[in-house]
C-alpha cells in the first residue's frame, strides 16, 4: 500500500465549477495533488448533475485516475412514499446506495490499494462497510455542512402542515443517520468550528480537523475589474435555500429597496433556474439563469446578496467575494462558520428593513462601504487561503497513518 495514494468519492461529478460545493470539492482535490498525493477520483455522475462526456475527458487530466459510475438519483412519489413506510434511512441515503457503483468502487479498492479514502458526501457513508470488506485504509468524511441542520430551518420555514411534518421526519431519520455515521470514520473534516462543535458531542476531538474551504491567490486578485454598484447572487437554484432565498428577497425586500433607492439592480444567476424566476417581469430585476462564466458574471457588480435563512456549513462565495473585495450583505445564517464581523468586514441584515437600509447606507457611504470590502479581503488573504489549509489537513492524515 503507498503511503501517498488516495481514493476520493463524491456522490456528484465535481464539475462545472460554479456552485460552492463543487468549487470545494475541486479545490481539495487539487490541493491533495500539490502535495504530492496520488489521487484517483471516482464519481457518482447522476441524473440531476449529468455531465457529459465529452466533457468528462477534459477535466482532471492531473489525477492518477478519474472515472464516474452513471447513477439515476431521481425523486419520484412512489420512491419517497416507499422510504417514509418502509425504510429507516433517509431518503437521501437509500437513492446513493446502488449496485453499480458498489461493484465500480469495490474494484477500484483492490486494483488502487488506497491508504486513504476520502468521501465528500455524508449519503456516500452507506458504502463504508463495502469498504471495510475490501480496504484497511485510512477513512476520511468531509462535511460540507451538517445536513440534518439545513432539514430542521427547512421545516421550520415551512407553512404547509403535511410538508412541515414530512422535512421534520426527514430531518430527524438524517440527524440519527449523521450522529450514527461520524463515529465510524478515522478523521472528520468539518467545515465550520460551529459544525466542529456539534460534531464534538458524539465523536472525540482527535477524530476533527476543522478545514475550510481555501482560495486560491489567483481568485484571490481577482477584484480589479470596474464595478456597478448593484446587487447579485448566484449559486445553485436546485439548492432549496436558494430558491427560499431569493423568492422572499424579491417579494419582501425589494418593494423596500424600490423605495429607498430605485436606481438600484438586483442581478441573479445559477444552474436549475426555477422557470417562475425566469418568467417574471420586475422593474431592477434580472434573472440570468446558468451563466458560462460565474467569475465573468461577478467581476463587475459590486454587492453580495445572501438572503438565505436555512441551510449550512459555508458559504463559497462569500468568502470569493469577500476576497475581491466586494461587499456582503448577509444573513445570520448565510454568514454561519465564516469569521466575521458585522459592520467590519460584511453587512448583517436578518429582516426585509435590514437589507434595504444595508442597500442604502452601501449607495450613499460608499467609501465606507469600500473600506468594509478591503478589510474582508485582508481578512481571506490571512485565514482562508489554500496552501495553509491544505498543509494543515495533510500533516493531520500523515501524523495519523504513519
Amino acid at each position: 500500500m503507498s503511503a501517498k495514494r488516495l481514493l476520493v468519492l463524491t456522490n456528484r461529478v465535481p464539475y462545472p465549477l460554479n456552485d460552492g460545493g463543487n468549487l470545494a470539492m475541486s479545490a481539495m482535490i487539487k490541493g491533495y495533488v500539490k502535495l504530492g498525493w496520488e489521487v484517483y477520483l471516482l464519481s457518482m455522475n447522476t441524473t440531476r448533475h449529468y455531465v457529459a462526456n465529452d466533457v468528462l475527458n477534459e477535466i482532471y487530466k492531473e489525477l492518477y485516475q478519474f472515472e464516474t459510475v452513471d447513477i439515476d438519483n431521481s425523486v419520484g412519489p412512489l420512491q419517497v412514499i416507499s422510504n417514509f413506510f418502509f425504510s429507516r434511512q433517509p431518503n437521501h441515503a437509500d437513492r446513493f446506495y446502488q449496485e453499480s457503483f458498489r461493484e465500480k468502487l469495490k474494484e477500484v479498492l483492490v486494483s488502487f490499494n488506497p491508504s486513504v479514502i476520502q468521501l465528500e458526501s455524508i449519503f456516500l457513508a452507506t458504502y463504508l462497510r463495502d469498504i471495510r470488506e475490501v480496504s484497511r485504509a485510512f477513512t476520511i468524511l468531509r462535511l460540507h455542512n451538517i445536513e440534518y441542520q439545513i432539514w430542521e430551518r427547512l421545516a421550520q420555514e415551512t407553512k404547509n402542515p403535511i410538508k412541515k411534518y414530512y422535512l421534520s421526519n426527514l430531518a430527524g431519520r438524517i440527524k440519527h443517520f449523521e450522529e450514527e455515521v461520524w463515529g465510524k470514520f478515522d478523521l472528520l473534516l468539518p467545515i465550520t468550528n460551529i459544525d466542529a462543535e456539534i460534531v464534538a458531542s458524539t465523536v472525540t476531538s482527535n477524530k476533527i480537523h476543522v478545514a475550510p474551504y481555501g482560495l486560491e491567490t489567483v481568485v484571490h486578485e481577482q477584484g480589479a475589474r470596474q464595478e456597478k454598484w448593484v446587487g447579485y447572487h448566484i449559486g445553485a437554484m436546485d439548492w432549496q435555500p436558494n430558491v427560499e432565498g431569493v423568492n422572499w428577497f424579491i417579494d419582501d425586500v425589494w418593494p423596500i429597496v424600490k423605495q429607498s433607492s430605485p436606481e438600484f439592480e438586483f442581478h441573479f444567476a445559477g444552474r436549475n433556474m426555477p422557470q417562475p424566476l425566469f418568467d417574471m417581469n420586475i422593474d431592477g430585476v434580472f434573472c440570468e439563469g446558468m451563466v458560462p462564466d460565474a467569475n465573468d458574471f461577478i467581476g463587475d457588480k459590486k454587492i453580495l446578496i445572501v438572503p438565505i435563512h436555512s441551510g449550512g456549513g459555508i458559504r463559497v462565495k462569500i468568502l470569493e467575494a469577500m476576497a475581491m473585495g466586494k461587499i456582503v450583505i448577509s444573513t445570520s445564517i448565510g454568514m454561519q462558520g465564516i469569521d466575521a464581523q458585522h459592520n467590519i468586514h460584511f453587512l448583517l441584515a436578518d429582516n426585509a428593513t435590514g437589507f434595504a437600509n444595508a442597500i442604502s447606507w452601501c449607495l450613499n457611504n460608499r467609501d465606507k462601504a469600500v473600506a468594509i470590502g478591503a478589510r474582508a479581503k485582508s481578512l481571506i488573504s490571512k485565514d482562508y487561503m489554500a496552501e495553509s489549509i491544505m498543509s494543515a489537513i495533510n500533516k493531520k492524515i500523515t501524523t495519523q497513518i504513519s
